[in-house]
């Protein structure tokens, strides 16, 4: 998400602050580059022209000039107004009306609309009864995908009724959610390939007769420049008030979520980061605007450890940890609780100061695709070689290597990292558990999961 865009302003912003002194050139020279940057990653045009002047007219102003570090100080601008740009406050979704709170999901054709109607629901279920209703009757089997999706996320989906129309499915929803005693009623309208006034005008049909808490227009993050103009034409003729990005993972560029919110004067909500129902996340201006400069947003990914991570298996590692043992088993559950916390280049992206060397890790072929090895080399074992790893012998490792699609020097690879990792462990066990840890890695924090791989850094 945003890497390109990343990248440049990073770059940018290198030039600056290795100056002891910015003149006026200086800063013009950077306002280009900024410029170029946000054009190359599909922000609209008028958007930039704006964000632009407001950047110059204080990176100018005399506080910058006799500021100790004048550079930091113009970052420190351009994060502020990225924050401004995107939403100062974060928006969450208003479910204070009277129940069933209806959530309208409008949007083109192709942007994720109904898989983010689940995982909307997903969210929601774990605190509310949720109902949810698909009002497309154009698009072949998109009520049979909401109710497959419905089932996943174990939220309940109103049945299908061959020939409704989709006021009329509306009323059905909107009387069996009150019947059955539901919290919130999602509905899930239909997409054109375009906007057209007939789907405008069955949306605003729908939206007077449901009379709807929240009305969310879902984009696709790689709409690009057009992204301005749908949301312009959904809020002037149906009137929304929410955003929801879909495909940020999928999109380096990205520029529609700098240019929605501006052009439709309504906050982004959340952000889709990927299929699966739980890929999805509760918008932060100043995490993503942490996330653009790559300055990483530790606090997603803390939530992100707390919503996925397994406490109960945390625990018993920890415990294990304390007394020196650790095997393979072990090592194979923390490689999927790992990717439990998404790509290495997204975690990475999270943490200050890493993001830059992203590039790096996968040219040393440290990422996912070593993780998902030495979890298909583990898997590979049987469970007496996982216990005991010390009777993995010649025979035994071609078996394995042929079993997991490697090559056997990858093996010994993996092996060599448990040592490392068994080591460490044996160590903390000695040095009394997880203090005892924290000054081994003062002493030694090039060591850790991927076997002292760091050390290449």
């Amino acid at each position: 998400m945003f890497e390109t865009l990343t990248d440049k302003l990073s770059s940018a912003f290198a030039r600056i602050t290795s100056r002891g002194v910015l003149s006026e050139a200086d800063i013009d020279s950077a306002m280009r580059e900024i410029r170029v940057a946000l054009l190359e990653a599909d922000v609209s045009l008028p958007v930039v022209k704006e964000f632009i002047a407001k950047v110059k007219e204080q990176a100018l102003g005399e506080k910058v000039v006799k500021s100790i570090k004048p550079g930091q100080m113009v970052v420190k601008i351009v994060h502020d107004e990225l924050i401004s740009l995107l939403g100062d406050e974060n928006t969450g979704l208003n479910l204070n009306a009277a129940a069933p709170v209806v959530i309208l999901m409008v949007g083109l054709q192709g942007s994720g609309k109904t898989t983010t109607t689940a995982k909307i629901a997903g969210r929601l279920k774990k605190h509310k009864r949720v109902l949810l209703a698909s009002l497309d009757v154009y698009r072949p089997a998109a009520q049979e995908q909401l109710a497959q999706l419905g089932a996943q996320a174990g939220v309940d989906v109103l049945p299908v009724v061959k020939g409704e129309k989709p006021v009329e499915i509306t009323k059905r929803a909107l009387q069996t959610a009150k019947t059955g005693v539901y919290d919130i009623l999602i509905l899930d309208t239909a997409g054109r390939l375009h906007i057209d006034e007939t789907l405008m005008q069955e949306a605003a049909d729908v939206k007077k007769l449901a009379n709807p808490a929240e009305t969310l227009l879902v984009a696709d993050a790689l709409i690009g420049q057009d992204a301005c103009n749908v949301a312009k034409e959904f809020n002037e003729k149906i009137g929304i008030t929410g955003l929801v990005l879909t495909r940020i993972d999928g999109s380096s560029r990205a520029g529609a979520a700098l240019s929605m919110k501006m052009v439709s004067g309504v906050p982004i909500k959340f952000l889709g980061t990927g299929e699966k129902l739980d890929e999805i996340e509760e918008f932060h201006a100043d995490r993503i605007a942490g996330r653009i400069l790559g300055q990483g947003d530790v606090v997603s990914l803390v939530e992100k450890a707390m919503e996925n991570v397994d406490r109960e298996e945390t625990e018993k590692m920890a415990a294990k940890m304390m007394k020196g043992r650790f095997d393979l088993e072990d090592m194979l559950s923390q490689l999927r609780q790992i990717q439990k916390l998404g790509s290495m280049g997204s975690i990475m992206g999270m943490i200050p100061g890493l993001s830059k060397f992203k590039d790096q890790i996968e040219q040393a072929g440290i990422g996912d695709n070593l993780i998902k090895k030495q979890e298909a080399m583990i898997l590979s074992m049987t469970r007496a070689e996982r216990k005991n790893p010390e009777i993995i012998k010649a025979s035994r490792k071609k078996r394995i290597a042929a079993g997991a699609g490697v090559e056997v020097h990858e093996v010994n690879k993996l092996l060599k990292s448990y040592e490392q990792m068994s080591t460490m462990m044996k160590r903390m066990g000695k040095m009394g558990g997880i203090s005892g840890f924290s000054q081994m890695m003062k002493r030694n924090p090039a060591g850790g999961m991927f076997g002292g791989f760091g050390k290449r850094f």
